[in-house]
């Protein structure tokens, strides 16, 4: 790419890192202030967390049409409207006076996030070429764990000192802000980046048919599998982390909350970032580098979060926990790539929106509420996440193994694909 091709990339992945950064701020800022909404509201566990898992279950299935929408359209409008829209619902989440209504908004806000992953994802595959994906998804995990943080610790320490609602008014303005710029980024040609040579013309019909078909890719199934596993276990913990250290550990809701956004935005940096370097490095000698990396994470994970749990005191449930955060984060760049690598430019958007409706269905969406349900039943919420965490996560390294053998396969069946039609496909169907 020339230069300023180059410079105007890296513009374009500082404002999605902005976007991330915001997205999930928000999105933890629920789980930071949940203690205050339950003692307000007067509901159960399992209630408190169906409210985490209406967020998950709606950003699933408003994942499909957002996804297809950014396989046919400017991937820039689909990005800028699902910012609007979740900025404006997290601005109402402030405003609600009953658990109906609070339920609502939290889910308008996951019909928001889901416009922007898909497409986001896809734009950037077009900015940056194979060999700089993991890294690059990497960068923009990383804006995600940071605003976990800051959404954990600001919306703990706003609720302690001036209540849960205004931590959603302060979450709301800077979204908007961010929707804007997201408009005004230029869209590049799909497939820009890829191997290329003769052109072919696409069809949204033909779109259509090969998105119901890209679990025939065993590579892709793999890490939708496994991360349908991983999202169950890093949704419930995420959600009932602050809960957890008030309860086990006798924290104040902003000391819970400032600990939890530390130990995540620590870790998970980290992690993500060591992941998709390592990943890259190598991936120079063998295409299973991706999922290798998985693997390790999650075997390493696995051990650790059991031991964080059963930890008596809060000294030692820290590093032990900081180091589960590394490892659970490290799969997120080289994932996130190697999904992007076996499908072909035309269906990326659709492959990710393939991956989002299936790990947050049958994943993580209703983990939040399986969580509080085990935990009203036996009593102990310590119990419940330590039945569920561990044995999750083994079988994500199992379900990782599997794309092994097909990954190298996969990813030259796609190139060999692309060679034949090439971006000038987009061009031609755009006239």
């Amino acid at each position: 790419m020339p230069r300023a091709s180059q410079a105007y990339a890296r513009y374009v992945l500082a404002v999605m890192v902005g976007i991330n950064f915001f997205n999930y701020m928000d999105r933890y800022l629920a789980a930071s202030v949940a203690p205050a909404i339950q003692k307000e509201l007067h509901i159960s566990d399992a209630a408190l967390g169906f409210l985490g898992s209406a967020f998950l279950l709606v950003y699933a299935l408003a994942a499909i049409p957002f996804g297809l929408w950014g396989d046919r359209g400017p991937r820039n409008v689909v990005i800028g409207v699902g910012v609007a829209i979740w900025s404006v619902a997290t601005l109402f989440t402030g405003f609600a006076r009953s658990f109906a209504q609070l339920f609502l908004s939290r889910a308008v806000v996951g019909i928001g996030e889901a416009g922007y992953y898909p497409a986001g994802t896809s734009l950037m595959s077009d900015y940056f070429p194979k060999d700089q994906r993991s890294r690059v998804m990497a960068i923009w995990g990383a804006g995600a764990t940071v605003g976990i943080a800051v959404g954990y610790a600001g919306g703990g320490i706003v609720a302690e000192k001036i209540g849960w609602r205004p931590a959603f008014f302060f979450a709301a303005a800077p979204g908007l802000i961010f929707a804007t710029l997201a408009f005004t980024m230029r869209e590049p040609l799909r497939g820009a980046v890829e191997q290329t040579g003769k052109a072919v013309a696409k069809t949204a019909d033909a779109t259509t048919r090969k998105f119901l078909e890209l679990l025939k890719i065993p590579t892709l199934r793999a890490t939708i599998i496994a991360q349908t596993l991983l999202y169950f276990v890093l949704a419930s913990n995420a959600f009932w982390l602050p809960t957890y250290l008030q309860r086990r550990f006798e924290l104040t809701s902003g000391k819970a909350g400032l600990l939890s956004g530390a130990v995540i935005v620590a870790g998970g940096l980290i992690g993500i970032l060591a992941g998709g370097w390592i990943s890259d490095r190598r991936a120079r000698k063998t295409a299973r580098a991706p999922l290798e990396v998985g693997i390790v994470g999650f075997i390493a994970g696995a051990v650790l979060i059991t031991v964080a749990i059963l930890s008596p005191q809060l000294g030692v449930f820290i590093p032990f926990f900081f180091l589960t955060v590394v490892c659970l984060y490290l799969y997120q760049g080289p994932f996130t790539a190697v999904a992007q690598n076996v499908v072909a430019p035309t269906l990326r958007a659709s492959s990710v929106t393939l991956l989002l409706f299936i790990s947050h269905v049958a994943g993580d969406s209703h983990s939040p509420f399986d969580v509080g349900v085990i935990s009203d039943h036996v009593g102990s919420l310590q119990a419940a996440l330590l039945i569920t965490s561990p044995t999750l996560l083994l079988a994500a390294a199992i379900a990782s193994a599997s794309g092994l053998g097909t990954v190298k396969h996969d990813i030259e069946a796609m190139e060999e694909e692309w060679a034949e039609r090439g971006p000038e496909t987009e061009l031609a169907a755009s006239r």
